[in-house]
Parts: structure tokens; C-alpha cells; sequence
């Protein structure tokens, strides 16, 4: 009699499975970013399936987590980026796409004006998410930091 075999967890098997060990442990993202040796900001957005990790990077996540072996070896999968990666009816997705509706052509054209016909890269990009106290309630600051390609003329 043989064994049945399950298939390896593709990407977002992987990350709804580390989202569950992150609750079931009461972890930060910090501390699994530690682990890893990355920031909290791409250590969370490779643990849910928006970077490559290294083997390295994921056994130390899975160390951290509490992973079986095969969730650890589909978090070295290549992402699977795009609009179907990301419930936009999550009411913080949703008011972030509220935000590039509202002010996109503006921080296009400012962009143009400053440096050119080109766009912002989410490639050679970094994020950076700070908490600021207000007593009027917390602020959130975001901070998208990509590099400025010009368009090829040819």
C-alpha cells in the first residue's frame, strides 16, 4: 500500500499558513523580520507570497514559525504578484486604492515635473511604515521609496 502524497502548498497556500502559525504563536512581524535578517516591511511582504526568500531566509521563517518542511520550501517559490494577490475589499487595501485614485495624477504629474518623463520603480524599491503619536489619534506615515526611471528614447 503506498503513502499518499500531497502536493507542495503553492505561494498563498504558504502565506495563509504562516499568517495562521504568526496568530497561533502571538509573534510580531519584527521578530520573524529578525529571524530573517531583513526589514519587518520586506520580510512581511515575502511571507505573503510578494518576494523571492532564499532557502536560508525561509528555514529561518520556518524556524521562527513553526513551519513543516513543505511550507518552508514553497516560500522559496517565485511570488505571485499582481491585482489578484491582494483582496482589495480589505477596508485598508481598499482605502489605499482610494488614495491612488484621488491623488494618482497627482503624484504623477509632480513626479513628471521633478524628474522627467518615467516612472517611480516597485523593483529598486523600499517601504518604510512608522507609527506617530498625535493626541488627536495616531498617525500612520507611509514611505514609498522607488527609484526614478526615465523612459528610453531609441
Amino acid at each position: 500500500m503506498s503513502v499518499a502524497s500531497f502536493p507542495t502548498p503553492d505561494r498563498a497556500q504558504a502565506a495563509r499558513t504562516v499568517l495562521l502559525a504568526k496568530k497561533r504563536l502571538g509573534l510580531r512581524w519584527e521578530k520573524i523580520a529578525e529571524a530573517v535578517g531583513k526589514s519587518t516591511e520586506w520580510t512581511t511582504s515575502a511571507l505573503l507570497g510578494q518576494q523571492t526568500l532564499t532557502q536560508e531566509q525561509a528555514e529561518s521563517a520556518g524556524s521562527v514559525l513553526d513551519l513543516d518542511a513543505d511550507v518552508v520550501e514553497a516560500l522559496t517559490l517565485p511570488p505571485q504578484r499582481g491585482a489578484d494577490a491582494v483582496d482589495t475589499s480589505d477596508p485598508l487595501v481598499y482605502r489605499l486604492t482610494e488614495m491612488v485614485q484621488v491623488y494618482g495624477g497627482t503624484i504623477s504629474e509632480l513626479v513628471r515635473e521633478e524628474f522627467g518623463d518615467g516612472i517611480v520603480s516597485a523593483i529598486d524599491f523600499e517601504l518604510d511604515l512608522q507609527r506617530v503619536e498625535d493626541p488627536k489619534g495616531d498617525r500612520c506615515v507611509i514611505t514609498l521609496n522607488g527609484k526614478f526611471l526615465p523612459y528610453r528614447v531609441f
